[in-house]
């Protein structure tokens, strides 16, 4: 029991330990353990745990395999329980099975923790359910039942007293075959679990410091990075920690307590409830790199100011600049309006920047990977920007008139209007914005929507700069009858974009959307024609055209949906993993080259440039009938963990060659081009 430890259990227990805390270590230890003895008696006697223990299997015992079982822990409010290492204080859990000859459980595997300070004392902690995960060895000749017992103890606490509580957790685990009947919870509570690094960590000391440094490709995002080290003794638990990011190495930097180990394990907190556990030995540590995770107020000034460039740089986007050179033209009118105007235009830029912002957030929190422009990975947006850019552009050549595109001194109107070229703008944003909305996504929630809504207003500030300036509005042309060319002109634009949304609707919804699309904007160049004829004849029927519009809008996305083409993660020029597409390729006689990757495996990312995605590779295959198949593990899909689990594996990568009538061959960690090849050639 570490001195700092009991020191604290000292203070939970409500001793005034003023003249203890700095006592000899060893009476200190008597003591503790002394407090034990008498909360022993206490413990035994029948009462209601302030944690209570469950033990759950994930399905029947199959003989001559193996089994997960899973040790869910439910806190009472207020409540919370500890990691393998419980950081300044506390204690982790204990286990001590009780099994029939043969059985064997491995090692508890803990889902990553959460971080509680108490008194200056920084503990690792889980305060809602959580689940101890271990796996059970069923030996060949099983039968009937096995009787499935443990007496644990673990301690429980509040940020005012502990209890040490102990109790037998039991079940009778059916033998037999079949389905896992608890698949579900149970891939739920993997997901919670850390999962490994195969790229070797190094670290290094240098003074008071130890640095470490773990490979993490640039492309994995990061919110409030922490290191749960796995071995008590060599950090400072409650000292903070800074981490840099130097290419596809993260630097982390924390308080060196004493001693210099000879490796250093622990777990990576990625911020988002993920976890990556590593393994660090010493070595080469790089210097430099930009600061993550608790970023430094000039960082965030830093990503606000390029967002505001960023924002301003869109104007001369082409599909935005049409939308906006009407407007500059509109407030060069006068001088009350035209502020009002362009208040209302930097409020809808703003707000709409602002709203994007907050939903690429609460999408990555969801544990997607999202960037800047998400939503056009939707082919629903994407027919919603065809139909906009469409209608902008017959608004442009005069078919029909809207006041709120090109003007209208209505606040609506100019809100509205900045909405609207945020939204068209976003397809422009990412090489312009690549660093401001990259370094957005580090920074807490509240930082990062103010980020992306100085992006919108960065979009906003040369109409400001024109309704605000006078010298700047007087040097605007006036409107006269070039207007009628130069908005022609400018529906050339508008309409490219338009077309361009076809094609990308093509690529993401096949065929039948590029139809559907296309006959989309057919019935909206018929209704808006229409609808500007109605106008120019002085017609009332026009808001019903404008409400076919909507209908048309509305139907179209719903279709446009049903024929969305969900692109496989595997990959390009691979197939998506499943057992039972390798299955097939080797039913025709295919050898099947396998391999398991995820964004933040840099050796996975390594061998695919390396060996991989080489021509040479690619031709080998093409040429002797190799099939490649790629499973993407990155947000831990659970079919590939099971699988991994199969061959014994904990992590990526993994890498089988599989020819028909053969075992599975599995290939070293690190290829290389003629490893591929030969095989390719052998498989012939």
């Amino acid at each position: 029991m570490p001195f700092r430890q009991a020191q604290w259990l000292l203070r939970m227990s409500g001793f005034k330990c003023a003249t203890i805390l700095s006592s000899d270590q060893r009476v200190v230890r008597l003591f503790f353990l002394l407090l034990l003895l008498v909360a022993a008696p206490a413990a035994a006697q029948p009462r209601e745990t302030a944690i209570t223990p469950e033990l759950v299997a994930e399905g029947p015992a199959v003989p001559g395999g193996e089994v997960d079982l899973a040790i869910v822990m439910r806190p009472k409010p207020g409540w919370h329980g500890y990691w393998l290492n419980p950081g300044d204080a506390g204690l982790p859990m204990t286990v001590d099975w009780q099994l029939p000859k043969g059985v064997v459980a491995g090692p508890l595997r803990y889902p990553v923790p959460g971080r509680l300070s108490i008194f200056g004392l920084m503990n690792y902690v889980y305060e809602r359910e959580y689940a101890l995960l271990v796996r059970l060895k069923i030996p060949a000749n099983a039968s009937g039942a096995i009787p499935v017992r443990a007496a644990a103890r673990w301690l429980a606490c509040t940020d005012k007293i502990c209890v040490p509580e102990a109790g037998m957790i039991a079940l009778d685990l059916r033998v037999a075959t079949g389905p896992p009947t608890e698949r579900a919870r149970f891939d739920q509570w993997r997901r919670a679990l850390p999962r490994p690094l195969a790229t070797p960590s190094h670290f290094a000391v240098n003074g008071d410091r130890l640095r470490i440094a773990i490979p993490l490709p640039g492309s994995v995002t990061l919110g409030d990075p922490y290191i749960f080290p796995a071995a008590d003794g060599p950090v400072e638990y409650a000292a903070p920690q800074r981490f840099r990011r130097s290419g596809d190495t993260l630097i982390a930097d924390l308080q060196r307590r004493r001693g210099e180990p000879a490796e250093f394990s622990g777990v990576l907190a990625l911020g988002d409830g993920r976890g990556l556990e590593f393994t660090a030995r010493p070595g080469p540590v790089p210097d430099g790199g930009r600061p993550v995770g608790k970023l430094g107020m000039n960082v965030a000034a830093a990503a606000i100011f390029g967002a505001l460039f960023g924002g301003i740089l869109l104007n001369l986007m082409p599909c935005v600049f049409p939308i906006l050179a009407l407007k500059a033209l509109h407030l060069s009118k006068g001088s009350e309006d035209a502020r009002r105007d362009a208040l209302a235009y930097a409020a809808g830029a703003v707000v709409a920047t602002g709203a994007l912002g907050a939903a690429l957030l609460a999408i990555r929190a969801g544990g997607s990977a999202a960037g800047w422009a998400f939503q056009l990975q939707d082919p629903r947006t994407i027919v919603v920007l065809m139909l906009l850019s469409a209608g902008i552009a017959l608004n442009l050549i005069g078919a029909f008139a809207l006041p709120a595109i090109g003007g209208g001194a209505r606040p609506t109107g100019g809100f509205a209007t900045g909405a609207l070229a945020a939204f068209v703008a976003t397809p422009c944003a990412g090489p312009f914005l690549g660093t401001a909305l990259g370094t957005a996504l580090l920074l807490p929630a509240a930082g990062s929507v103010l980020v992306f809504a100085a992006l919108g207003l960065g979009l906003a500030i040369p109409f400001l700069a024109i309704a605000f300036i006078p010298a700047l509005r007087n040097r605007l042309p006036r409107p006269g009858p070039w207007m009628v060319r130069f908005q022609r002109f400018l529906a050339i634009p508008m309409a490219a974009t338009a077309a361009g949304c076809l094609w990308l609707l093509w690529r993401q919804g096949g065929q039948a959307a590029l139809l559907d699309g296309f006959i989309a904007v057919v019935l909206l160049i018929l209704l808006l024609q229409t609808f500007g004829h109605s106008q120019r004849i002085g017609r009332r029927f026009g808001w019903l055209i404008i409400a076919a519009v909507g209908l048309l809008v509305a139907h179209t996305v719903d279709v446009v949906a049903d024929h969305r083409v969900v692109a496989a993660r595997a990959p390009e020029g691979t197939e998506p993993w499943s057992e039972a597409r390798v299955a097939a390729h080797l039913r025709e006689n295919h050898a099947v080259f396998v391999y398991f990757t995820a964004d933040w495996c840099l050796t996975c990312k390594a061998n695919e440039a390396a060996a991989i995605d080489r021509d040479p590779v690619r031709d080998a295959f093409r040429k002797n009938g190799v099939r490649v198949v790629a499973g993407d593990w990155t947000n831990g899909d659970p079919e590939i963990t099971r699988f991994l689990d199969s061959r014994g594996r904990a992590g990526v990568p993994l890498y089988l060659w599989i020819e028909p009538g053969k075992p599975a061959e599995e290939l070293p960690q690190i290829l290389t081009p003629t490893m591929l090849i030969s095989r390719a050639r052998r498989a012939r």
